[in-house]
């Protein structure tokens, strides 16, 4: 979601960003000359203990393909663009709390050499160290961050005559973790240039994530 090399490249710096891990303070002190002022020492913040997630390494790519909740199109299209790099971008976070750092997974499209966004899933771990996918939006250029505790789901618009670099705008969908699942919190839209031919419309609406279910079962997008 994010929508060309370009595009998918600002976002990267955008949200791998501050999308995994955060670091504490580490103190500063501030002293005047000697014998002429008081020192004015701040002592170093202390980290929590025991709430940040373990993060486990994962690979993203056999993830991917030994997912069957993802659709054929993008577990067959997932292959490598240049010798052994796969277009698999993979971010590590704490979103729903479980024993380890979430993963979340945006799988592009190297096509003409330009990264487009095919899909970004959410996978929680489980305690006996395997992965569950519990989000996953498949439509063309988008992109998911983590930001604070949140999941955010950026996905390019395009108008019929725009070009791939340059989408007319984007939506930017905020979710939560509450209950088990995602829902949305945050929705806003962004618009890049005007409206094509001067014209006025309704504006794009980005899909709905489904819901991943058991194979065999029905999947159904999420209404919220």
């Amino acid at each position: 979601m994010a929508a060309s090399g370009t595009a998918l490249a600002g976002l990267a710096a955008f949200g791998l960003f501050g999308v995994a891990c955060s670091t504490g303070g580490t103190g500063t002190r501030d002293e005047g000359p000697a014998g002429s002022q008081p020192v004015a020492q701040v002592s170093p913040r202390p980290t929590p203990s025991g709430t940040a997630p373990v993060t486990r390494r994962v690979n993203a790519v056999a993830l991917i393909k030994g997912d069957p909740t993802v659709s054929e199109r993008v577990r067959e299209g997932l292959e490598p663009c240049e010798g052994k790099a796969y277009p698999v971008d993979t971010s590590y976070g704490s979103l729903t709390g479980g024993p380890s750092a979430d993963v979340v997974v945006n799988v592009m499209s190297c096509a003409d050499a330009v990264g487009v966004g095919m899909g970004t899933y959410v996978y929680r771990a489980r305690e006996d160290g395997s992965y569950e996918n519990v989000f996953m939006v498949e439509v063309p250029a988008v992109y998911g961050t983590i930001d604070r505790g949140d999941l955010v789901v950026t996905t390019q618009v395009y108008g019929a005559k725009d070009p791939i670099d340059y989408p007319s705008g984007s939506d930017v969908v905020t979710y939560r973790w509450a209950n088990g699942r995602f829902t949305e919190h945050d929705r806003v839209h962004n618009d890049f240039s005007p409206a094509i031919d001067g014209t006025e419309g309704e504006l794009p609406t980005q899909a709905e994530p489904v819901e991943p279910v058991e194979p065999g079962g029905p999947t159904e997008p999420d209404r919220n």
